[in-house]
């Protein structure tokens, strides 16, 4: 039974753990903290429970499952670990000083990983004395459910690691997809215009937040709205992966962040798990507006926010940060878009896709909004992406 190693305790830190004991593996949580520690531990003997109660495991494979996760202190817990896959707060000093502690307490052979959203892998390997067994692993929250996994070599990472490492994430049933080490992978970066135009439409006066919502989820098909979404991941987490993303791509104005969402996360209204965030779910809360549902309004809405998306995805095939099927599979399952970015374009049109881009760059003269050259050639070439 080969042994994965989780550094953090935390929310993703519990969700691997918990994906990789399902898949038969022997896990051990560390953290530096006992109440992380302690949290972790009931967290997953809820939902052990709560598996056993839906009928989705046995009481025998829930106690065996339970078995053999361990729970420590001690990172020399980690020495028979095949790999590590790093978890705590995304800061890149504190990930750096950790991994130079891991990997004094691991073998030669075994995996080091990060599980960050948006940090670079290659300035985490540079503090290693073997930097080619670093990797990006980054799952989605909540790690038991959501398929994808960002695999983002560094580029010290040698391919025997990244084979190896794809092939054990794969062998847990989730979907892997390889990313370029640039800032946000692919989804936290082709994924920035859901929340940023939404809310430039919102600072603008031009729609309320449920019409907005309304928009992209009744005539978009996304399964929630920018404004939901935010809410639910938490507009403190949001904010930051944006903030982070923003000054990584040296303040490209594509990704600058909302002087809105920073108001709420100074506020400390970050959405459901606070009881309040662009809505209120305290209880005995006013009851939420209804959306102004305007066929013409909303088209405008959701045309804005797409063609951006596009322009995004178009971006991130450009500069190859990944393939194109790849950036299809991480933005419907990563995100659980309704379609892939590229194969939506050609349904809209490439040529209409440029066209509204143009029309934004001449109204705003802001560099957020110019096409993505490999856009312009397509319509040069009359070519699809599929």
């Amino acid at each position: 039974m080969t042994t994965i190693g989780i550094l953090g305790a935390g929310a993703m830190g519990g969700g691997i753990a918990q994906v990789a004991a399902a898949a038969g593996h022997k896990v051990i949580v560390c953290d530096h903290l006992s109440l992380a520690l302690n949290k972790c531990n009931k967290n997953m003997q809820g939902t052990l429970k709560t598996l056993v109660e839906k009928g989705k495991m046995t009481d025998a494979e829930a106690y065996a499952m339970n078995s053999r996760i361990t729970y420590t202190d001690h990172m020399s817990d980690f020495e028979s670990c095949v790999m590590v896959i790093e978890a705590i707060a995304e800061d890149i000093e504190a990930k750096q000083v950790a991994f130079r502690s891991v990997e004094t307490m691991v073998t030669k052979d075994a995996i080091i990983a990060s599980n960050t959203s948006s940090l670079s892998i290659s300035a985490m390997g540079a503090q290693l004395s073997h930097p080619e067994r670093i990797i990006g692993v980054h799952f989605f929250n909540p790690a038991p459910l959501m398929r994808l996994v960002e695999i983002i070599p560094a580029l010290q990472t040698n391919a025997a690691t990244m084979e190896k490492a794809r092939s054990l994430v794969d062998s847990w049933g989730k979907t892997t997809v390889i990313a370029k080490d640039t800032p946000g992978f692919i989804v936290n970066r082709v994924a920035r215009p859901y929340y940023g135009e939404a809310l430039r439409i919102l600072e603008e006066g031009i729609a309320d937040e449920v019409t907005i919502d309304w928009a992209m989820r009744e005539l978009g098909g996304f399964k929630m709205g920018p404004f939901e979404l935010m809410d639910f991941i938490g507009n403190d987490i949001n904010y930051t992966v944006t903030e982070t993303v923003f000054k990584a791509f040296y303040y490209d104005s594509r990704y600058k962040p909302s002087f809105t969402q920073k108001r709420l996360k100074d506020a400390h209204y970050w959405g459901r798990k606070t009881g309040r965030g662009f809505y209120d779910y305290r209880e005995g809360a006013p009851v939420r507006p209804e959306p102004v549902q305007d066929k013409k309004l909303g088209k405008y809405i959701l045309d804005r926010i797409l063609v951006m998306l596009i322009n995004e995805a178009a971006e991130a095939l450009y500069l190859r940060i990944a393939t194109r099927e790849d950036i299809e599979t991480a933005m419907t399952q990563g995100v659980n878009y309704p379609k892939g970015l590229l194969y939506w374009a050609d349904q809209i049109g490439i040529e209409l896709v440029v066209q509204q881009l143009d029309v934004l760059y001449v109204e705003y003269l802001e560099d957020r909004y110019r096409c993505c050259p490999l856009l312009r050639k397509m319509v040069r070439d009359k070519k699809n992406f599929f």
